[in-house]
């Protein structure tokens, strides 16, 4: 089984595709980060990709932008391992791995045995794909595209929503996502304004071949269970598919009871569930 590194985004999607494209919702993540750096160059800092590959077959596939985890794609039996020995004798470090639940087992387990480190669960997903929008009734405001007055208001609601999301927060990442989706094209954000004010932000992103990344979904403590981000998602996902998407995608925490119900009733419907794992020291409360 032989493994080949790419630095070009590019050239790892013409290698990778065949794999990620058998099952576009589940490696949405992949085709976007990857797409993104092919299409607008200079968003993420650094790109190395990898692919798998036994007697001219691609077996697997692997991303990273560092200093994120590696990303992976579904493997054929044998690829995770395969891609673990890989990276392993180039020493490439790894703060962890986020992939679809088996696979993410997989390659924790493979490369914990080499590494002598354990794996620690940041945050349990799962990925939703709409086809169809039911619209929400019944909410007061509207929905309205974002202005150059609200840059400032997007970048806070973006942080925000990081560093409610996840434990160790990159403060100029939020800036980058901004600049790229607002300057740069690389997706967008809308806003739902209720009696003057903006009460909600919705983004999109991380642009598939045939659908869109919802995210990041955001709405102050003060103002939420009151429907506004359920409605915007409605709508935004709704001008997506109006504009030629076959279908958006989106993650949520699993421990979201309110987030997992209000996406389905959007009509959101379950694909896989993901993980999100650090490699940690052994001893530190991961598992080995």
């Amino acid at each position: 089984m032989q493994v080949r590194r790419f630095d070009d985004p590019a050239a790892y999607l013409g290698a990778a595709e065949p794999l990620l494209l058998a099952d576009e919702a589940r490696h949405n993540l992949m085709l976007g980060i990857a797409g993104n750096l092919r299409d607008h160059p200079g968003l993420y800092l650094e790109f190395r990709g990898w692919v798998a590959e036994d007697g001219g077959e691609i077996v697997g596939a692997a991303l990273q932008t560092p200093p994120y985890n590696l990303v992976l794609a579904r493997p054929s039996a044998g690829g995770a391992e395969a891609l673990a020995d890989a990276l392993w004798h180039a020493r490439v470090e790894l703060p962890g791995v986020t992939a679809a639940v088996p696979e993410v087992e997989e390659f924790a387990a493979a490369w914990t045995g080499r590494a002598q480190l354990a794996s620690q669960v940041r945050m349990r997903q799962r990925i939703y794909r709409l086809t169809a929008v039911r619209p929400v009734q019944g909410v007061g405001g509207r929905p309205r595209s974002v202005l150059d007055a609200d840059r400032r208001l997007v970048l806070e609601w973006v942080q925000a929503f990081a560093r409610e999301t996840f434990d160790d927060v990159d403060p100029k990442a939020a800036e980058r996502q901004v600049v790229a989706r607002v300057d740069r094209g690389a997706g967008g954000f809308a806003l739902w304004e209720h009696e003057g004010r903006p009460v909600s932000l919705v983004g999109w992103g991380g642009e598939t071949p045939n659908g869109m990344r919802i995210g990041p979904v955001y709405t102050p403590p003060d103002l939420r269970r009151r429907g506004y981000a359920s409605a915007l998602t409605a709508s935004v996902s709704a001008k997506l598919l109006a504009a030629g998407r076959r279908f958006c995608f989106l993650y949520t925490d699993l421990e979201n009871e309110t987030a997992n119900r209000i996406y389905g009733e959007i009509g959101y419907e379950p694909v896989c569930d993901s993980v999100d794992y650090a490699f940690v020291p052994r001893g530190r409360g991961g598992t080995a």
